[in-house]
């Protein structure tokens, strides 16, 4: 019993030397230099990232002082931009405006106080489509001519819109009251003219011309000619008719002259000799076929059927 006591008395010396060595050992200080890793973003990645959201903010500084440029010279408003204002009737523009593409639109209209104005520097082109996008009308204004494609151009009047103008495949209608041509050739027509009334500005004359061809004049009812104030002249190259198929040629005035008709011969009986008076009274004759001369009169009639006029013509 009293060994086991020793033994028991030992251990237990031997455990606490041992746990004051070890105590001892951990209160010594460290000959061994500590390692120290540092947390976050050092040297040059930290003056990049400096760098990067500086530029950013000098972009963003940059971004918003040009918007607020732009909306300053655009005049920005609640309304619209610029000469542009949006309305409950459409869209409103004022001054002048420049469009680079296509403009649609169902209508245009100018202010009361001022014109409507479309300029181009080549040409104007106004287009009407159907519902299935065919071009049904067509409007260009150039530099040389102006141009309409359609059915039917009509020009009407501001009041009452009465028809001054229209044209189509088949005919022109001119519904003014009065037509009036200032050009010095006049007008000229290729084909047939139909009208009621043709007259002359008050002291100028009306001509009636065909260079080449024939100038025929018809109505159902008959033709009226006149010139009240001056002479009527009709002339002709070769020939000239006057016709009337079921009635009669009247010409009344208080002289008729017929200028430059031949003279015919007159086969006497006896020779006139040298010593009679020069004949200064004629007949007018006609031969069978209408032509009119002259015949020296005499006591009785000289027209003969068988005159040298009569015979050559």
């Amino acid at each position: 019993m009293a060994r086991s006591a020793n033994l028991d008395a030992e251990e237990l010396k031997m455990t606490r030397e041992q746990y004051i060595l070890a105590t001892q050992q951990n209160s010594l200080p460290r000959t061994e230099h500590p390692q120290f890793y540092p947390v976050g973003i050092y040297g040059w990645r930290k003056r990049c990232l400096y760098f990067f959201v500086l530029l950013l903010l000098v972009t963003m500084i940059v971004n918003l002082a040009m918007t607020i440029w732009i909306l300053k010279v655009m005049n920005f408003t609640v309304d619209g931009m610029g000469n542009l204002r949006v309305t409950k009737k459409g869209i409103r523009l004022e001054g002048i405006s420049e469009f680079l593409l296509p403009l649609y639109v169902k209508e245009i209209q100018s202010r009361k106080d001022s014109p409507l104005v479309l300029q181009s520097d080549r040409n104007v082109t106004v287009n009407a489509r159907n519902q299935m996008g065919q071009l049904t009308g067509q409007l260009t204004v150039g530099a040389d001519a102006v141009e309409a494609q359609c059915k039917r151009f009509e020009v009407r009047a501001s009041e009452g819109g009465k028809v001054l103008f229209s044209a189509d495949e088949d005919e022109i209608v001119i519904g003014a009251d009065r037509l009036t041509v200032t050009g010095t050739e006049g007008a000229v027509f290729g084909h047939s003219v139909e009208t009621p009334h043709i007259r002359a500005e008050p002291s100028q004359d009306l001509k009636l011309e065909s260079p080449t061809r024939s100038l025929v004049m018809e109505a159902p009812r008959g033709v009226q000619v006149n010139a009240a104030a001056g002479d009527l002249k009709a002339t002709c190259r070769k020939e000239l008719h006057l016709q009337s198929t079921e009635g009669e040629i009247f010409l009344d005035a208080d002289t008729i002259r017929l200028g430059n008709l031949p003279v015919g011969s007159f086969a006497s009986s006896s020779s006139p000799s040298s010593s009679a008076p020069r004949q200064t009274i004629y007949e007018l004759c006609a031969c069978p076929n209408g032509k009119l001369y002259l015949s020296p009169a005499g006591a009785g009639s000289t027209c003969q059927s068988s005159s040298n006029i009569c015979l050559w013509s």
